[in-house]
């Protein structure tokens, strides 16, 4: 039996979580994306069930980077045209993500325009599993978390925690509240796990080294330890570069005027791609 008290504890706690999460996702002052990608390409390049990572520029994402030693904080699905054109006629939705505070929402991929991002794509899937991927993902925006859970949230607030490096994975997953899969990659890697599709799996060798041939078991982790760097460094994800995947020849480059005797290379110069 639901109490008074309990509805004002509840009400009080939510409050506090949202306002926490206000905070963290406040923009960190003097980001600049080193290379920020050609959006045209990467728009071009991208296809349905690929995930998108991102070099985020709030504060939450400062925390992430650092605990997973990562430069990606965040990760996002690209669903294709699975959604609908909005009626109002702005940008369709292409990207499915999960956000603090908002939940699972989809975004346009002009969102990330300026910032650095890369494209995951996983090897060897079919239409029907990427439909499967997208069909996941589009089945759960509008999810919202929980944000009552205090000590999921607090950890953000130090993203330089005095533990050794193989114990800070272990961070994101601290505490048993959902706001744990505001990181993002937790709800996508259980997409791929739904069609188990393999990302960074712990595997078990069955029979001794001596035989002639042995059985692997790969064992799937649990979806609150993935983090978006995974995606990345997982030997089963191709990392596709839209520059190069579009065909790229660097003889078609126009520098600028070769050097002359007693010039500098190291005088800066405009990056060819911006």
């Amino acid at each position: 039996m639901t109490t008074q008290k309990d509805t004002f504890l509840d009400k009080a706690l939510d409050g506090l979580g949202h306002w926490l999460s206000a905070r963290l996702r406040r923009t960190s002052s003097g980001y600049h994306p080193f290379t920020p990608s050609d959006y045209d390409a990467l728009c071009r390049t991208l296809k349905p069930g690929d995930v998108l990572l991102v070099e985020g520029n709030e504060r939450i994402a400062n925390a992430i980077k650092y605990l997973t030693q990562s430069t990606w904080s965040h990760a996002a699905v690209f669903v294709g045209d699975a959604l609908p054109e909005p009626a109002d006629g702005s940008e369709r939705p292409q990207l499915v993500e999960v956000n603090l505070g908002e939940g699972c929402v989809a975004v346009p991929v002009s969102k990330y325009r300026c910032f650095n991002t890369r494209i995951c794509r996983a090897a060897g899937l079919n239409d029907a599993e990427r439909a499967a991927i997208v069909q996941f993902m589009v089945e759960r925006i509008g999810l919202r978390y929980d944000m009552r859970n205090i000590f999921d949230l607090l950890r953000y607030f130090f993203p330089t925690p005095p533990v050794p490096v193989r114990w800070r994975r272990r961070m994101l997953a601290f505490g048993s509240g959902d706001p744990t899969r505001a990181i993002c990659s937790s709800l996508i890697a259980q997409a791929f796990q739904s069609i188990r599709y393999p990302i960074l799996p712990q595997i078990f060798q069955v029979g001794s080294e001596g035989e002639f041939s042995r059985r692997e078991v790969f064992h799937i982790r649990h979806h609150s330890l993935f983090a978006p760097r995974d995606f990345d460094i997982s030997p089963f994800f191709e990392v596709v570069k839209p520059t190069l995947a579009l065909g790229f020849d660097f003889r078609e480059i126009e520098w600028d005027a070769p050097l002359k005797r007693g010039e500098d290379w190291a005088q800066p110069v405009e990056h060819p791609f911006g």
